[in-house]
């Protein structure tokens, strides 16, 4: 991010304070699709859709040398079954039974690649029926073994994420997924945690999406608050609470999802590679991200102001990271739940870190 970049970024959200998310979400009426990786850059998403809240799909061009595209695919186009047995065969893997529900999602199970692999194949040929019901390969974590290595490049547009650099710290958990499943398997409505934003390739095969930019979901509540399992149940589209915005993205293409839109995903056939939490836990979260925005400040010198987008965050990035987190934070240390916790323990104290977070701010070159 350069200088004129982040200037731009602080005036867009001085002018969202006290709005709410339907207001600052306008409906668009389609969804862009960005063709060419050359002439599009980092600067153009987070002007565009990033800051916008809006989603879009970048072409297969932006993914044409992932090795999950060489390998994990045949030359007609479908799932290399072989390939994916030979390396990943014994990998246990976890699985959701698609046709049951689940309070608002889908009990899983566990099993080897192979034997879903076998189930797969045994699914197709009995024409898309199983007795053991349509199951979905859902949440696999391979990224986090060697095995992964080559698999994927992350897209420079993604670069800044608070959550996978979290738990990277941490090397418990993450939150990069691969979901693999024939035609028929697919995912509830949900938002994604935190409301973050998320990514979506797919390796092989075709999906439909279902968009509802935020606060469009509260037309969909039932009368105790909750929202609906499938926003494509008969009850649904009979009350004519259609989608806002439905995409099919095909093999190769990226779906950027925005924070807290709603969505509902049917796989047509797909290979894809892409909150419960308390305030104790939020604050851990918020801590480890300021904290290493903090040190990368003090280590970028003022010579490197107009670095390249390829050399990392660079110093405007992280400015803006830190002005963010402590808008993030300020709000937390005054809201009532979070003074009933017992923050005695917490180190440095979050009053101490919010102003370490200004105080970096103010010491920063204007904007």
């Amino acid at each position: 991010m350069d200088r004129e970049t982040r200037v731009f970024a602080e005036s867009h959200f001085r002018g969202l304070r006290g709005r709410l998310p339907s207001e600052v979400c306008p409906t668009p009426d389609r969804v862009d699709f960005i063709e060419k990786p050359d002439s599009f850059s980092y600067t153009d998403f987070f002007k565009s859709y990033l800051l916008p809240n809006v989603p879009c799909v970048f072409s297969s061009a932006f993914t044409e040398d992932w090795g999950s595209r060489k390998h994990w695919v045949t030359p007609s186009g479908k799932p290399d079954f072989d390939y994916l047995l030979q390396n990943y065969g014994d990998v246990v893997v976890p699985v959701a039974n698609c046709g049951v529900q689940e309070y608002n999602s889908n009990p899983k199970e566990h099993m080897p690649l192979k034997d879903y692999i076998s189930y797969w194949k045994e699914f197709i040929q009995r024409d898309y029926s199983s007795p053991r019901g349509c199951l979905y390969l859902k949440d696999w974590h391979l990224c986090r073994y060697s095995s992964a290595e080559g698999l994927f490049t992350l897209p420079v547009y993604f670069s800044s994420d608070w959550l996978n650099e979290y738990w990277d710290t941490l090397d418990v958990d993450d939150y990069r997924f691969i979901y693999m499943g024939p035609a028929g398997t697919w995912s509830p409505f949900h938002a994604d945690i935190f409301r973050s934003f998320s990514w979506s390739v797919n390796i092989c095969g075709r999906k439909k999406w279902f968009f509802f930019p935020p606060g469009q979901e509260e037309a969909l509540r039932d009368c105790h608050g909750g929202l609906p399992y499938d926003v494509t149940a008969p009850e649904f589209l009979d009350s004519h609470l259609h989608p806002v915005l439905e995409v099919t993205q095909e093999a190769g293409e990226m779906v950027f999802v925005p924070s807290g839109w709603h969505h509902q995903v049917h796989n047509l056939v797909i290979m894809k590679s892409c909150s419960g939490i308390n305030f104790e836990e939020f604050y851990q979260f918020l801590k480890v991200i300021a904290e290493r925005r903090l040190l990368l400040v003090k280590k970028i010198s003022p010579g490197e102001l107009q670095c390249s987008e390829d050399s990392g965050l660079g110093l405007q990035h992280t400015i803006f990271d830190i002005s963010r987190i402590a808008e993030v934070l300020a709000s937390v240390v005054v809201n009532p739940d979070f003074q009933r916790v017992d923050t005695s323990r917490f180190l440095p104290q979050p009053e101490d870190l919010l102003q370490q977070l200004q105080e970096a701010l103010a010491t920063t070159e204007p904007l």
